[in-house]
């Protein structure tokens, strides 16, 4: 076992590489230094990106790359949206230290956060620091710009109020591109058209709040201080419930989590009800990209109502 996992290593190692002289020209214009690559190891960092652990003459930092013409802004909408939930609580994300972008492919340099051990009260600081980012609200609900959930783009567009934002700019293009691709039967968009029309009933009213947007377990650290950082964000000004549901999608987080929210932010009566509504959005973006077993369950929630 241990030389196939050498043997993987080694394969990986060789597959993914990066124009050096580029990264560290880009290093340089950001630290305002010149800044050498001493050594470079490929990272686990999902299935879009190539990504790296740098160490530099300035210390370890995180490289993703990828190319300029298959996901064209990702890592400007990327970087802006860290900064921004950044902006909003302090550190709850790593440092964005440089990105570019020319015809052929696009890079980010972050912060490189150094695993460690939670500490005791991880979860209830987790849910306070959400909380805050939530409390931040806009004067609509959207975002001044596009950006990215996965690999796929996400639409931004304003709109005064939450329900015509879900289903034009969520549910909508997900739920059409998941029937031209014959992955949902057609007839399942009436079924759609119902909920929508009950929607009034089931969310209730409320400012808009900055998300995270794609709150999963795969998208937080744990710092070498002990603390959570988010990574990964597909941010905009939406429905907080959002990310509270989505955390709870693929196993959910700590239960005292939603506790400690509830009593720093209390949210509406029936939140647990709409929960799987919440979800239809995430799950159509999973049925875009995955398939199988994601459409099932959107087809499974939708028949409840």
């Amino acid at each position: 076992m241990r030389t196939e996992s050498k043997k993987k290593k080694s394969l990986l190692e060789n597959s993914l590489t990066f124009d050096k002289p580029k990264v560290e020209k880009l290093f340089a214009d950001a630290l305002g230094k010149p800044v050498k690559i001493e050594s470079s190891i490929p990272s686990g960092g999902g299935c879009i990106n190539d990504c790296f652990i740098l160490k530099t003459s300035s210390g370890k930092f995180f490289l993703k790359r990828n190319e300029a013409k298959k996901f064209p802004k990702m890592f400007v909408a990327e970087a802006r949206g860290l900064k921004l939930l950044n902006e909003t609580v302090s550190g709850i994300t790593p440092n964005v230290i440089a990105h570019s972008e020319n015809d052929d492919e696009q890079f980010l340099i972050l912060e490189c956060i150094e695993k460690g051990s939670t500490q005791t009260e991880f979860w209830n600081d987790f849910a306070k620091k959400l909380a805050a980012l939530h409390r931040r609200s806009g004067n609509f609900f959207g975002l001044d710009h596009d950006n990215y959930i996965g690999s796929l783009s996400q639409s931004n567009r304003n709109h005064k109020d939450w329900i015509s934002f879900f289903i034009l700019e969520r549910i909508e293009p997900q739920l059409k591109m998941a029937i031209d691709a014959r992955e949902l039967p057609s007839p399942i968009h009436k079924n759609f058209e119902k909920l929508f029309s009950r929607l009034h009933e089931i969310f209730p009213h409320e400012k808009s709040s900055l998300v995270h947007g794609d709150l999963w377990s795969g998208n937080y650290l744990t710092g070498k201080d002990g603390w959570m950082k988010l990574i990964d964000p597909a941010v905009y000004f939406g429905f907080r419930e959002m990310d509270l549901a989505m955390s709870k999608l693929f196993g959910g987080f700590d239960s005292s989590l939603y506790k400690c929210y509830h009593e720093e932010f209390p949210l509406e009566n029936g939140f647990e009800k709409r929960v799987d509504i919440c979800n239809l959005y995430p799950l159509l973006v999973h049925v875009n990209l995955f398939g199988g077993y994601y459409a099932f369950q959107v087809q499974s929630i939708i028949k409840k109502f």
